[in-house]
């Protein structure tokens, strides 16, 4: 089946079942994983989900071909890394452009300007190869700016004068950094956050962060995207920390006294991500949130005893 084509929730189940009864014969740790908790799945709500964390231990993989990338989590100091075994990344570009699609509209239309310092700094970061690539959808406008903030405000300036469809798509800590030195008016704009202060700066409650930032660039709203090095997908928030996903993603919650038990308000975060076909798409988060009855969700924080990493780790 083809995942981007999913329209209904009884598609979306029918092909959960199948990746899982592929990915549970064909990735070992997955398979070995399922069998130590003894999981009977006989329907799709008993599918089980991987802990996250076993990213960075076992080599979640199940493809026999060599792998196209390897995409690597950020870390912090002496810490272990996630590795997330990417087979194909046709299949991610497809996966990433057809998100921004589906909530933003074609791509090639924006005139994307990235401050992700952090991301670039480093190799095998997953979203630097996004942002990289829908850079080259519409290369002569927008680009990176790394910490070069008089150049990003005058090229804001003139994009905003022209017209153009802007996204501003930037790391925490560099959008604040940003807006401390530049109060630029955006008005218009879609400005994004990709979560997370990289120790660069003290965490600081989402609501202030982003009234911060619409004060200093004249906007109403600060999007926010939710993605992570583990998963081929993203959700995306148009303000206030709710998040939507595509529908080839599903966002549930379990229980943080039995993690093999379902919650319903507030829960850990586990993810279904129909695009990880190579590696995993069951995936217990290390993210603590809520449930809302349309599907959308909020994230809360990380669950106590996890590291602080990845993206959205902003806490109320």
């Amino acid at each position: 089946m083809n995942i981007f084509s999913i329209d209904s929730r009884e598609k979306f189940e029918q092909a959960a079942m199948e990746t899982y009864h592929f990915q549970v014969e064909h990735c070992a740790p997955y398979g070995r994983y399922v069998s130590l908790i003894g999981a009977q799945v006989e329907r799709f709500e008993d599918i089980p989900f991987l802990p996250i964390e076993l990213f960075k231990t076992q080599k979640i993989y199940c493809s026999k071909a060599k792998p196209e990338a390897t995409f690597t989590s950020s870390g912090t100091t002496g810490s272990e890394t996630s590795r997330h075994y990417v087979a194909s990344l046709k299949l991610y570009e497809q996966s990433f452009i057809n998100c921004f699609r589906y909530f933003y509209g074609e791509p090639n239309e924006y005139s994307i300007f990235s401050l992700l310092p952090s991301y670039l700094e480093r190799e095998g970061s997953s979203l630097a190869y996004m942002a990289e690539y829908l850079h080259k959808l519409n290369p002569t406008k927008g680009g990176f700016y790394l910490y070069d903030f008089s150049k990003l405000a005058t090229e804001l300036s003139r994009a905003k004068a022209n017209g153009e469809k802007i996204l501003l798509l930037g790391v925490t800590f560099a959008l604040l950094d940003f807006a401390e030195q530049f109060r630029a008016d955006l008005s218009g704009t879609v400005v994004m956050e990709t979560g997370g202060m990289k120790g660069r700066k003290r965490e600081i409650p989402r609501e202030e962060l982003h009234k911060i930032l619409c004060n200093s660039f004249n906007v109403d709203n600060i999007h926010s995207e939710y993605g992570m090095t583990e998963m081929l997908s993203q959700g995306y928030s148009r303000g206030g920390g709710v998040f939507r996903c595509p529908p080839w993603v599903d966002v549930s919650l379990r229980s943080l006294q039995n993690p093999l038990a379902p919650a319903e308000i507030k829960g850990g975060i586990n993810i279904i991500d129909l695009a990880n076909r190579h590696s995993c798409s069951f995936l217990a988060t290390g993210d603590y949130g809520r449930l809302n009855e349309d599907g959308s969700f909020e994230i809360a924080g990380r669950i106590s005893g996890e590291q602080l990493r990845g993206c959205n780790m902003l806490y109320h």
